[in-house]
């Protein structure tokens, strides 16, 4: 059986074919440019050359109808008919308050993401979210849907750490609290620390940065979110890529009472505009910010300062939070390949336990294997565990269709078992060994 995986956004649509029985990823892909002319998928199949073909997509309907045309092609496909997909799990960025875990689509499921309490706190991405699970539900009618929240993960947090200190009508009237976001990136590393730890997940503290274009960060407290640095929406927190992060809740209004900026300015300028890329006016990639820096640009090295300098302190905020930690956490395209990150925001944290090994640091930029980076006699583990999204959204599709799934506290995912490996992983870490033998060094085995 397969169990396909979509994630629709505003113009793009990614999907993962995996094989149940097998235990393996038959394909990826992304369609780009959708709702635009010119739109386009990117077909990536195992064992296969990669497929480009162009075909406009005026809506989200269409761009299903490619990813399912990609699947089962004679020449590029890696299925050979959609009655052997047997469930669909949607990621879907905001569930509000309402969900605690993954759930299957129902209609009554659909009218809660399309309330002004939920679709509100997401407009640029829970319409897209809403068009790609209908969409799929017309081309695939007979199969499950399961819709998995970014924000469910976060449920477990205290009011004392989801709460503003704004009117307590604002919350009760429009649910204006902390939700936060990453939460199957979140689960998914928190369970594998778990076991590279030797530790049942509520026994473990740990603290996880999820850094790619966009970050956040997660205080896990005995295996459940205590806290976390994204809010409402996704641009609070950490510096990121085109997200300004924390600052000063007053500034956006000074800008737009001196420049004439309407709201809807001012929120494109914050999530779109701003950043490193802001400060930096050259880029939000983390390597062009490096090597310009590198160069002599003060306004690059200005970016990495403040974006190490931001992890700091939030580094030092959770681990006031949740106690003695087991371990720190960096996942995602940055957490995994930056060493540059990763060594200066743990830089002079000896005194609280947090020691990196550099040289262990510089041989960690894979995305195949967990690997640990800390020294020897450092108090507190430092893992790179690459995240798996993907797989955390097939578990709970394939777990809600057969009638097994519950919250992540009740329920066990195989990546949880120490025998667990990545078939693709294993097999591209098995390529790098060849190239570079010394990364088995620091390569984490439970």
């Amino acid at each position: 059986m397969v169990i396909l995986t979509l994630n629709c956004g505003s113009s793009s649509a990614k999907y993962q074919v995996y094989d149940w029985d097998n235990k393996d990823v038959l394909a990826t892909g992304v369609v780009e440019r959708v709702t635009a002319p010119g739109s386009v998928i990117t077909h990536k199949p195992k064992g296969k050359d990669k497929f480009v073909l162009e075909k406009d997509c005026p809506t989200h309907k269409e761009a299903i109808e490619l990813i399912l045309n990609a699947i089962t092609d004679k020449e590029h496909g890696v299925i050979s008919d959609m009655k052997q997909i047997g469930a669909v799990g949607h990621r879907v960025l905001h569930g509000g308050d309402k969900f605690t875990k993954s759930v299957k689509v129902t209609p009554e499921v659909l009218d809660v993401f399309k309330s002004p309490a939920v679709c509100g706190l997401g407009p640029l991405h829970m319409p897209a979210n809403i068009m790609g699970i209908e969409a799929a539900q017309k081309v695939l009618p007979n199969v499950p849907h399961v819709a998995v929240m970014d924000t469910a993960w976060h449920q477990t947090m205290p009011a004392s750490s989801y709460r503003y200190a704004i009117p307590k009508e604002w919350y009760e009237k429009y649910g204006a609290r902390r939700y936060g976001f990453h939460g199957t990136s979140f689960l998914y590393t928190a369970k594998r620390a778990a076991v590279l730890l030797h530790k049942d997940p509520k026994d473990t503290n740990i603290i996880i940065a999820h850094v790619g274009n966009g970050a956040s960060m997660c205080a896990v407290k005995n295996g459940c979110c205590y806290d976390t640095s994204m809010g409402i929406t996704p641009l609070e927190g950490l510096v990121m890529g085109t997200r300004s992060g924390d600052m000063d809740c007053a500034l956006p209004f000074y800008i737009m009472r001196q420049t004439g900026m309407t709201a809807d300015e001012m929120d494109n300028a914050l999530n779109k505009k701003s950043g490193l890329l802001g400060l930096t006016g050259l880029s939000s990639d983390r390597r062009d910010i490096a090597d310009a820096a590198e160069k002599g640009n003060a306004d690059a090295q200005l970016a990495v300062d403040m974006e190490c300098y931001r992890l700091k302190k939030y580094f030092g905020a959770y681990l006031a939070a949740v106690g003695p930690v087991d371990a720190i956490v960096y996942t995602a395209g940055v957490g995994e390949h930056s060493a540059l990150i990763r060594g200066k925001a743990l830089e002079g944290l000896e005194h609280l336990g947090i020691k990196i090994d550099p040289k262990k640091n510089e041989l960690s930029n894979t995305g195949n294997a967990e690997t640990c980076i800390s020294a020897d006699d450092s108090k507190v583990k430092v893992f790179v565990i690459p995240t798996d999204e993907e797989l955390v959204m097939t578990e709970d599709a394939f777990a809600i269709m057969q009638g097994t799934y519950d919250v992540h506290t009740n329920f066990k995912y195989s990546f949880q078992d120490p025998a667990y490996r990545n078939k693709a992983r294993e097999a591209g870490l098995a390529k790098e060994l060849e190239k570079n033998p010394e990364l088995a060094s620091i390569v984490v085995r439970p």
